[in-house]
């Protein structure tokens, strides 16, 4: 069986060791490196392009995606933290620091298996089925801007591109794509191009039907 390789990175020694112990008893993961800054972790996954990284929230700031495209990325940090999880790179997978060690070795299995995990409250999560029921609703909830970028998502504009057309960093687009999938309960650009052009033709199909005449006040007719 092959394991899945990880590098660890965290400000605190004893959190670092804390991690690597509850690994070290796990056959299929292996650590292949412990990082207590930001540099040293980046450099560890460029080099050594594990499965996960595993990032403390402290160090999540200099991170713009994992250094190796086969990586992929976890958030480490406590549930106060999360109100950072807009601003986290698409695809991030979330352990939180309160997780139990069976519970948190659960995750990192399905993370190896290719899922993003992203803990949230039951309300948040009816919240997306109902969007996902209800796409006009979520539609209304979208800001002016998120919805001139997904009109451009929807014309097959990249993220440089769209960047260019509004004026505002890559980064900044990254983090608004985040929130729209979040509120429209989609998971790629093809199925949020999709809605789009969706809303957009029924849009346009009630404004070309011809409003109903009102019945004449005197007469009763239309």
């Amino acid at each position: 069986m092959r394991r899945a390789t990880l590098v660890i990175a965290n400000q605190h020694p004893i959190v670092l060791q804390g991690l690597a112990s509850i690994l070290a008893s796990e056959s299929d993961f292996e650590v292949v490196a412990s990082c207590g800054d930001a540099a040293s972790c980046i450099e560890a996954i460029s080099t050594l392009a594990p499965d996960i990284a595993i990032v403390d929230a402290a160090l999540l700031n200099s991170f713009s995606g994992p250094e190796a495209r086969s990586t992929r990325l976890a958030f480490f940090g406590a549930s106060e933290d999360c109100d950072v999880l807009p601003t986290l790179p698409m695809g991030c997978s979330v352990l939180l620091k309160e997780m139990a060690g069976p519970a948190l070795v659960q995750c990192l299995r399905a993370i190896a298996n290719g899922e993003t995990v992203v803990p949230g409250p039951p309300t948040a999560q009816a919240q997306a089925r109902e969007q996902s029921r209800n796409p006009e609703t979520a539609l209304a909830a979208l800001t002016e801007r998120e919805r001139q970028i997904i009109r451009l998502v929807a014309r097959g504009l990249s993220n440089k591109e769209i960047g260019r057309r509004l004026n505002i960093a890559d980064g900044t687009i990254k983090v608004h794509l985040h929130n729209v999938f979040q509120k429209l309960a989609v998971s790629n650009r093809t199925a949020l191009a999709a809605l789009a052009i969706s809303h957009d033709d029924r849009a346009h199909a009630a404004e070309d039907k011809p409003a109903r005449a009102k019945p004449d006040p005197m007469t009763g007719e239309r």
